[in-house]
């Protein structure tokens, strides 16, 4: 009986043991192999070039290889719902963006970034800017409001198509101003708005700030606001919406890293504080403003807390408009 009740004794050690070397990885031990980050767009698009940015730092400080993987699909959405259902291990990861808290607010999806993902850390923004063929007569935000409520067949609004983040930027900018300046898509993407806005076809736009900071510079158009809570390096004398007197208003491309729901929280605080610190390194912050993304960061509670009020607030604008399925 002894020899027995000694051998399930042994048994019970091994088996603790076995489960200990099985039990879900610690921040003490993480990362032991590759971390692997899907992106939802293609090479060379703005979340891939953070992403590679951050990841380099991520792999030297934390001593193994970070690679970057592209599965562009349905506005990022195929890969965003695809790492919701990996490991919860913290060796896949996601960058989201904006598109990820627009599409399901607009489509009606059940998908909810901030549920079937962990956040880690909202990395930067892309900022879009307002500006308007200098034609317009109006100095700042005030005197275009007052302007469309005076004369509201004489502005117009170019977008890269019905339901883009552009278009729901300028439906938001009637929203809050009691306006109702009529939209103008353009199906093939900004390109062609920003052609027709410099020759005056059409009169606003909000675009992506850095590609039109040399047209603004050469007064070929004007700047009004900067459509995020914080001004740009791109524009920097050009003042925020808030600024402007119209709070509250942030269309800024956000970039965000993210893992499966159900991570370990030591590794989620453990890759924020990593990608927090690439963010303040000299290389990175060079390399961001020449790409003209605006520098982030912040806590997992901040980005989750972010995300809901992205969700609520792309939910209100699709409502007002009518664009909710």
């Amino acid at each position: 009986m002894k020899s027995l009740a000694r051998i399930g004794a042994l048994i019970a050690v091994a088996f603790c043991g076995w489960t200990a070397a099985t039990a879900p990885a610690s921040a003490q031990t993480y990362p032991s192999g590759p971390i692997r980050i899907v992106v939802g767009f293609g090479p060379g698009s703005t979340a891939d070039i953070l992403a590679r940015l951050v990841g380099k730092h991520m792999e030297a400080k934390l001593g193994q290889p970070v690679v970057v993987e592209n599965r562009p699909g349905n506005s990022s959405m195929l890969a965003a719902e695809a790492i919701s259902r990996a490991d919860k291990d913290g060796y896949t990861l996601f960058m989201a963006t904006v598109a990820n808290t627009l599409n399901p607010a607009q489509t009606g999806s059940a998908f909810n970034l901030g549920k079937n993902l962990e956040p880690i850390a909202l990395l930067g923004v892309v900022p879009n800017v307002l500006v308007a063929h200098p034609s317009v007569a109006a100095k700042n935000v005030k005197e275009l409001i007052e302007l469309a409520k005076k004369n509201p067949d004489s502005l117009t609004f170019g977008t890269s198509g019905n339901g883009t983040a552009s278009h729901l930027a300028a439906e938001m900018f009637n929203q809050k101003a009691g306006t109702k300046i009529l939209a103008v898509h353009y199906q093939g993407g900004a390109a062609q708005g920003v052609t027709d806005l410099l020759t005056g076809r059409i009169t606003l736009m909000f675009n992506v700030a850095a590609p039109l900071a040399p047209q603004v510079k050469a007064d070929k158009l004007k700047a009004f606001a900067v459509g995020q809570p914080k001004r740009t390096s791109v524009m920097p004398d050009v003042p925020t919406m808030d600024e402007a007197g119209m709070p509250g208003f942030d269309v800024g491309i956000w970039i965000g890293l993210l893992a499966p729901a159900g991570t370990p929280a030591d590794i989620v605080n453990k890759l924020s504080a990593v990608a927090n610190e690439a963010l303040k390194t000299d290389a990175v912050a060079s390399s961001l403003k020449t790409q003209g993304i605006d520098p982030l960061g912040g806590t997992p509670k901040e980005f989750a807390e972010f995300i809901n009020a992205d969700i609520a607030k792309w939910s209100s604008v699709l409502a007002s408009t009518g664009l909710k399925k």
